[in-house]
């Protein structure tokens, strides 16, 4: 047989399979969705130009500065009732991103919410490093500028300890504070935090080198190369996890969206927090990627941090653990770990059925969330 006759009959096929599909689209049908995308792209475009900077701008709740270092920023958060809880609550986010995913939108807010339950809130705000801050370390920050803001929250209110909730890499470092400073931690909250690293199924831990370790990342190269790990660098490499959800088919969802100005802006608010990613300070990512991710030594207790060990058996004050069942970027076993290695005999373990961002924007999560942190605070006041 020729290849032409081989093209006719593959050809004569394909027609042949489409056909179906084909004779189900009418001329009617077709119109119609063409003029539903168009009024929906011109509404889309009507709400665009209306849009301002600052109708997209994220930290919905009011707040005040109350202390400032070099580029950290400690805010103390406005109260929503008469008494609020006797003892404040820290809130220690990442690195890697903007910490007002906390507080993205009003009816999409953890702070706002409990705030609204009593809560004494404040939030550390890492900022932005600059080449000026290469040489920064774990210790600078863990036991220089996150030290600092627990002893001015604890003077400021007349207390020995205050309430810590750390939040993904702020929960590792949480959890590393708590086992050098135990005297000044009176409860511990960990959310979708990272506790045992080597996860072979997590494509973020493999990237890191949990198996392959400086064969899969030679982060001392990578830091001499480069002083500061870019921001752009490591939002890609998020990115890359899931590449058709968060590359492509969000945008492609975008006229759905467009039409509706809240949704829009809803849209606009999470895309500004994706790619506001600040620079990593140089030594402090070497440190974190060789020791955590590529030497998995938080739980074999091998972590030195200035001159202190880190012994999760130190950890004995109460702790709430709370992780996302559906996240790709901080595997739920990974969580689940701390169980049997923190030393604390009451601990308390809540899952919640989302992903890694669902735990901030999720609406049923907000409604389940923060009562579970108010009321487990409450009962250890």
């Amino acid at each position: 047989m020729s290849v032409l006759h081989i093209l006719i009959n593959r050809q004569d096929a394909c027609s042949t399979i489409m056909l179906p599909f084909l004779t189900q689209l009418s001329l009617e049908d077709t119109t119609h969705e063409y003029v539903e995308l168009t009024q929906k792209l011109v509404k889309g475009m009507e709400n665009l130009s209306r849009l301002r900077e600052e109708d997209i701008e994220v930290g919905f709740s009011t707040k005040e500065v109350v202390y400032k270092e070099d580029k950290v920023i400690l805010y103390h958060f406005k109260s929503q009732v008469e008494k609020p809880f006797a003892i404040p609550v820290l809130i220690v986010y990442a690195l890697v991103n903007r910490p007002f995913m906390v507080d993205l939108q009003e009816n999409r807010s953890l702070v706002a919410n409990l705030l609204k339950l009593g809560l004494d809130v404040y939030l550390l705000d890492w900022g932005y490093p600059t080449r000026a801050d290469r040489w920064l370390t774990l210790d600078d920050y863990l036991n220089g500028y996150l030290d600092t803001c627990v002893d001015f929250i604890a003077k400021t209110h007349q207390l020995d300890k205050i309430n810590l909730l750390g939040i993904c890499q702020g929960g590792t470092f949480s959890l590393c504070y708590s086992s050098m400073h135990p005297e000044k931690v009176k409860n511990l909250i960990v959310m979708v935090t990272p506790v045992d690293f080597k996860m072979k199924n997590t494509l973020l831990n493999m990237r890191g080198g949990c198996t392959l370790g400086s064969d899969a990342l030679d982060v001392d190269l990578m830091i001499d190369a480069m002083g500061n790990v870019p921001g752009d660098f490591l939002n890609l490499e998020f990115l890359m996890l899931k590449p058709l959800q968060l590359g492509y088919q969000k945008y492609l969802d975008l006229p759905d969206i467009m039409s509706s100005e809240e949704k829009l802006l809803n849209f606009m608010r999470m895309e500004k927090w994706i790619f506001d990613s600040p620079d990593q300070a140089g030594e402090t990512y070497r440190q974190f990627l060789k020791d955590f991710y590529q030497g998995n030594k938080l739980i074999k207790g091998e972590v030195v941090i200035g001159e202190q060990q880190v012994n999760l058996k130190e950890v004995k004050m109460p702790v709430l653990n709370l992780y996302a069942e559906k996240d790709h970027l901080v595997d739920p076993s990974s969580s689940l770990a701390l169980k049997q290695y923190v030393g604390s005999k009451d601990y308390t373990v809540q899952g919640f059925p989302v992903g890694h961002i669902g735990m901030y924007v999720s609406g049923k999560v907000q409604r389940d969330l923060p009562p579970t942190i108010a009321n487990w605070l409450k009962a250890r006041s």
